[in-house]
């Protein structure tokens, strides 16, 4: 009885992230079935902007502007995880601790300066195009990652801390084994709102040349054209909500584990 049970509970635990993937997947490969429909799209903004002669942007599809735009932001993103957990790291240790105030006071700023400045500020310094707004989007995304681990490394238990030592576990031990595990919710919050808020600035890095979904949002704005404004506004929708679902489950299922 008590095998079985434990059998059905490690299937059960296997079975919640592997439910996770696929319907994470099912719906980005949904919106990028929609996004490369374009006979859809006539059908739903047609009816509703009549006057138009165009109702879809024609310089490129939906589907390839969508492309472009997971390009800029699963890169940007990956650079201010990997950047956001080592400087979190590095603040949370001895050698690095004089530094976390000045951490921590970048990460409240961070809250107040809004996306749209980070941009418009790297445009003179870093040029036009695709990598000046990868940098400028990694560099706004690295703020709330570092913010969510320090906070999950702070709020590691000095209990288990203290327990780990005892067992004869190095440095190093425990923070892979210890220290990210039991901050591991706290550090994927910190993921989830830099990964959205980069779904959304890195529209407006359409402005700067970087393509993506922003170019129907701009061009329908200069043109009066307010159905490629829609269409671009409801794609960028649309990943940022299946982005902001999934890493909200995901942080449920390592709440449960934790």
């Amino acid at each position: 009885m008590v095998v079985a049970a434990g059998g059905r509970a490690s299937r059960a635990r296997l079975a919640s992230p592997l439910r996770l993937v696929v319907v994470s997947s099912l719906w980005l490969g949904g919106l990028l079935l929609v996004f490369s429909q374009p006979v859809l799209w006539e059908a739903v903004l047609k009816p509703l902007f009549p006057d138009q002669p165009r109702v879809l942007y024609p310089a490129s599809s939906l589907f390839s502007l969508a492309l472009t735009h997971l390009a800029l932001v699963v890169t940007s993103s990956a650079i201010s995880v990997l950047l956001g957990l080592a400087v979190g790291v590095f603040v949370t240790r001895a050698s690095g601790r004089e530094f976390l105030p000045l951490a921590l006071s970048l990460g409240s700023l961070a809250q107040v300066f809004p996306p749209v400045a980070v941009l418009a500020l790297a445009y003179p310094v870093l040029g036009f195009g695709f990598a000046p707004s990868l940098l400028a989007l990694a560099l706004y995304g690295l703020l709330p990652v570092v913010s969510g681990a320090i906070a999950g490394i702070q709020s590691v238990p000095a209990d288990a801390l203290e327990a780990s030592r005892g067992m004869g576990m190095t440095e190093a031990q425990i923070l892979t084994r210890v220290e990210i595990p039991l901050a591991a919710r706290s550090i994927l919050g910190g993921v989830r709102t830099s990964l959205v808020v980069n779904i959304g600035t890195a529209t407006i890095a359409a402005a700067i040349g970087a393509g993506g979904l922003g170019l129907p949002i701009f061009a329908g704005l200069e043109n009066q054209n307010f159905a490629y404004v829609l269409s671009g506004a409801l794609a960028v929708a649309g990943l940022a909500l299946w982005a902001d679902w999934t890493l909200s489950r995901l942080e449920g299922l390592v709440g449960s584990d934790a």
